[in-house]
């Protein structure tokens, strides 16, 4: 990776940024509630090019990545980070192996959509943002500048990054009173939760710390998407920053308790790493 005038003034710009974020809600490091956290697998796409999540992989390198959103239950609170996909244009185009709906994936923990109190949002990308909208009581969380700078007025997208439907759906919900809008870095949303941006996977991405019974954990989602990338401090191949992202996950082994906390987006190896329970669910312990 060439590293250039613009990487470092963006990370220059990152650094200024951490240091400066004004927290939107009152709140403090990860003191508060304890909770358990798994992560969900609601499908699979195949034969996926690996060059397209870690730069420099060889060309004809592909394997299939887990579709995932995370859990984290704590008594009188089930948050979900990030929400899946439903609308049929993904399906059709995707075509995902092994596929559940993300509300009724939950069930294998015993969860209805209805459970659900709010959603982390990590990034308006279809794969994690489209699902929203099947839980009818949670209150979604996403950064302020995420939520600007890709939803323009009367909820019509103003970039292409995110789809036209789910950028609708989001302005209703903030339109209801059901969005809150997170103003920075390192803001404890909800007790025991910690929002961290810099992962620039998209303009203003964010990652959760989350206390648990087992230390901090670190739900990455596309801020790192292979455990490769961590491993080999290697960039995720779509970021708007590549000295940022690395500088994220950096950090997230400083916020973390152990590094094999830190929970890559679409690894199927989670599954491998933390095997029970089983069934495409993964407790991360």
């Amino acid at each position: 990776m060439r590293i250039g005038p613009r990487h470092i003034v963006g990370f220059l710009a990152l650094a200024a940024g951490c240091r400066s974020a004004a927290p939107a809600v009152p709140g403090g490091s990860m003191g508060g509630e304890s909770y358990d956290a798994y992560a969900i697998r609601y499908g699979t796409i195949r034969d996926f090019p690996v060059r397209r999540l870690a730069p420099g992989a060889d060309s004809a390198r592909r394997m299939d990545i887990a579709m995932m959103v995370w859990l984290l239950r704590a008594p009188g609170r089930i948050v979900l980070v990030d929400a899946g996909f439903y609308r049929d244009r993904f399906m059709r185009r995707w075509q995902p192996a092994d596929y559940v709906r993300p509300d009724s994936a939950l069930a294998r923990l015993g969860v209805a959509p209805g459970d659900i109190t709010d959603i982390i949002v990590s990034h308006v990308h279809w794969d994690h943002m489209d699902g929203i909208d099947l839980f009818p009581r949670a209150r979604v969380w996403i950064q302020r500048e995420e939520y600007d700078y890709y939803v323009g007025p009367g909820g019509a997208p103003a970039h292409p990054g995110i789809d036209s439907a789910d950028a609708a759906v989001l302005a209703s919900l903030q339109a209801q009173g059901r969005v809150s809008l997170v103003n920075g870095d390192s803001v404890e949303v909800i007790p025991g939760i910690t929002l961290y941006t810099g992962g620039r996977h998209t303009f203003a991405s964010q990652f959760a710390g989350v206390r648990t019974t087992a230390g901090t954990v670190v739900i990455a989602s596309d801020n790192l998407y292979l455990y490769e990338n961590l491993d080999r401090h290697r960039p995720i191949a779509q970021t708007f920053d590549s000295l940022s992202n690395l500088a994220a996950q950096d950090r997230m082994r400083r916020i973390t308790s152990s590094p094999r906390l830190i929970i890559p987006g679409h690894d199927p190896l989670v599954f491998e790493r933390f095997p029970t329970p089983g069934r495409g669910v993964a407790k991360i312990e």
